[in-house]
């Protein structure tokens, strides 16, 4: 480690620049600490910095306020008094000190395309130290010279290094940055936490006239997250409405719709096994299963949750399959018996036991490049086909369910109807 240099977050140039625009910080995640001064800004801003190290999922060496206030400066405050002895005004020495320090636009020079100003103002070796701004001369109106020195009183005092401002507040960032294995959205929260907790007990005083909010790249998957809320069931109450149409059943619905259900529940099983260790580390051909697959801890992000909106699509097609021909099966077959029931059953199952295994074994096999690429996009591509590839898996289950619960409803109603 060295003194004085912190463990950056690790972007890329093009996402450092969208993260740039998207909330004005250089990290994934910070806090905006909003105030009327600079100095309190900054004190409160590394009392929070002290307080993110302590969060276990933070990054402790990526925790960094801003230090705001510490750049050197020199004041000059010009002594009416002594500028109204020599005929002089604020103005006309203001305007001597610009044009002899900071240089005046006199002219342009026209060189082919290209246009440069002309600055006049005293050469570098007559301003790069306060004893020679202070033997800058100032002309009087009769004529005479006068040394700065002698008109103004120079103060050296600490500044800003750079001010920010947001909505027409003073701002200053709080830096940070995940562990590996943790989320963004559970990260912030473990570290509102912490703050929460230490103002809670008297530890954290908010200054009055400040305040602060979490930011970051997160607020992306919050927003996404509330939105999905209302897509997901919104997508399950469209598939079922697509499946009652079909069938014109709500209990031939019902049934089908249990693909989803075993789906849904083997999404969330490969997840879980994707971040267990044990899981396929194993090597064939002298490649490790779990490096080729790259599986590690895979969080809940806006493109699992596409993936598995993708799969409750798939997951009803063999459902689909099946239903359908037992419902030809049964509009051939006139069943009077538990025993013709079953066997109607049985027929149905065993012609398209063939095409519904093609469908999920093509579907499987598809995902697998997907699972193993690591070029450009394979970090969202590869979330979203984990849920898909699971979720078929396990939804094979519905090759024998549906025929099992369509059989037992049937067996209910002939029941019913000799009752």
């Amino acid at each position: 480690k060295i003194p004085g240099v912190t463990s950056a977050p690790k972007l890329h140039p093009i996402e450092t620049r969208l993260v740039m625009l998207q909330t004005g910080m250089r990290a994934p995640m910070g806090i905006k600490v909003y105030g009327s001064d600079l100095q309190t800004i900054e004190e409160f801003g590394l009392k929070l910095e002290g307080i993110l190290k302590q969060v276990p999922s933070v990054k402790a060496e990526a925790a960094f306020a801003d230090r705001i206030v510490g750049k050197p400066y020199i004041h000059l405050n010009i002594n009416r008094d002594e500028i109204s002895r020599y005929g002089l005004n604020v103005e006309d020495v203001q305007q001597s000190i610009e044009t002899a320090i900071g240089g005046m636009k006199v002219s342009s020079t026209v060189e082919g395309r290209e246009r440069f100003p002309i600055r006049v103002r005293y050469p570098r070796e007559l301003r790069d130290d306060p004893e020679s701004l202070g033997k800058i001369l100032i002309p009087t109106p009769t004529g005479a010279q006068i040394p700065l020195s002698q008109l103004v009183d120079m103060e050296y005092v600490r500044g800003p290094q750079a001010i920010k401002s947001e909505n027409t507040f003073l701002v200053g960032y709080v830096l940070f940055d995940k562990k590996e294995g943790f989320a963004e959205v559970d990260v912030v929260n473990d570290a509102q936490e912490m703050i929460q907790q230490k103002i809670d007990a008297g530890e954290l005083i908010v200054p009055n006239g400040v305040n602060y909010k979490f930011s970051g790249s997160y607020e992306n998957q919050v927003r996404a997250e509330k939105r999905l809320s209302i897509i997901v069931p919104l997508v399950f109450l469209i598939i079922f409405l697509i499946l009652y149409f079909q069938f014109k059943s709500v209990t031939t619905s019902l049934i089908i719709f249990t693909g989803v259900a075993m789906a849904f529940s083997g999404g969330f099983i490969m997840l879980w096994l994707y971040g267990q260790g044990w899981f396929a580390d194993f090597t064939v051909f002298g490649t490790n299963i779990r490096e080729l697959f790259q599986m590690n801890t895979v969080n809940l992000s806006v493109a699992v949750w596409v993936g598995f909106i993708a799969l409750f699509g798939l997951a009803t097609d063999d459902g689909v399959l099946m239903g359908t021909y037992l419902d030809q099966s049964f509009k051939r077959n006139r069943t009077k018996t538990i025993e013709e029931i079953r066997a109607a059953v049985v027929e149905a199952g065993e012609r398209r036991i063939r095409p519904a295994v093609m469908t999920t074994t093509t579907t499987i096999i598809a995902l697998l490049p997907v699972l193993t690429s690591t070029g450009r996009g394979a970090d969202i591509m590869v979330p979203m086909a984990i849920p898909a590839f699971g979720g078929m898996i396990v939804a094979a289950i519905t090759y024998y369910i549906v025929p099992t619960l369509y059989c037992m409803r049937e067996e209910y109603k002939l029941k019913n109807s000799k009752s």
